[in-house]
This record gives structure tokens, C-alpha cells and sequence, in this order.
């Protein structure tokens, strides 16, 4: 199998996109994760939703999950809140690791070994410079299991 036959069209978002919004689509469309693509729409990055959570939650509740655990729960239900008016620029890590993009031609093996590698729950696909979609982890392994 190929990654042309496992490829769903897949949301896209823009550095500038704000990061409530991108939460939202996220929740809203049970994503793992976002393709982040520049102005022509070619991908530049894969944004996982724990990225998004790092950003909304406080740095002290990540450091330390006992003081998270001391917050009531009235305001611990409105932590996504702290997005505010960020973006998902501000959501990236520090250190961008290797771009999880591969062909329509690529298969099910490399697309599994270019997820674990970069540690993306998706991969773009891109077919003669456009981007055609992503393949999930779920739709990889849905795949493997059933042959």
C-alpha cells in the first residue's frame, strides 16, 4: 500500500492561525495534530495538539503536577483560556526536528518509520510540490493491523 491510497484530505493552519482556534478545530475534528503550511500552502511543520496544551497550561502546573492538583477545580476547567490572543507560532517547540512529509509513492513501512522518527501523529503528502493530505497514526495502523 501506498501513501497516495491512505491519504485523507487533512485541515490546514498558518503559523498566524490563532491557537484557540487551532484547539477548537483540533477538538472539534478529533485531530491529533495540525498541518502547519506557509503561503504558497506547502507544509513547514507538523503541529501536535500536546503542543497546544504546553502552550495553555501554566508553567508551574508542568513543572509541577502536585501544584496542579491544588488549583480548584472551577478554574482548572478554564486553563484553555490562557491561549488568549496567541498564536501557533507560539505553540511550536524550540527545536523543529525533521519535517514528517513523504510522497504519494511512499509506503506504509516508511510512513510508520518517518512517524516514529520525527515522533508526529500524522505525516503530509505531498505530490508534485502541493500538498494532497495527511496520513494519520490511527489510518496507518488501522491499515497494518488489517493485512
Amino acid at each position: 500500500m501506498r501513501a497516495h491510497a491512505l491519504a485523507a484530505e487533512f485541515p490546514t493552519a498558518t503559523l498566524d492561525t490563532p491557537a484557540l482556534e487551532a484547539a477548537r478545530l483540533l477538538a472539534e475534528r478529533d485531530l491529533p495534530g495540525l498541518i502547519l503550511v506557509d503561503d504558497a500552502g506547502l507544509p513547514i511543520t507538523i503541529l501536535p495538539g500536546t503542543q497546544v496544551l504546553r502552550l495553555a497550561v501554566p508553567t508551574y502546573c508542568r513543572e509541577d503536577p502536585a501544584l496542579a492538583r491544588v488549583v480548584d477545580e472551577a478554574h482548572a476547567d478554564l486553563f484553555l483560556r490562557q491561549l488568549g490572543g496567541r498564536t501557533v507560532r507560539e505553540c511550536l517547540p524550540e527545536q523543529q526536528r525533521e519535517l514528517p512529509v513523504a510522497d504519494t509513492q511512499a509506503t506504509v513501512l516508511e510512513l510508520a518509520a518517518l512517524m516514529a522518527r520525527t515522533r508526529s501523529p500524522l505525516v503530509a503528502i505531498v505530490d508534485d510540490g502541493r500538498l494532497v493530505g495527511a496520513v494519520t497514526l490511527q489510518a496507518l495502523l488501522d491499515r497494518a493491523l488489517a493485512l
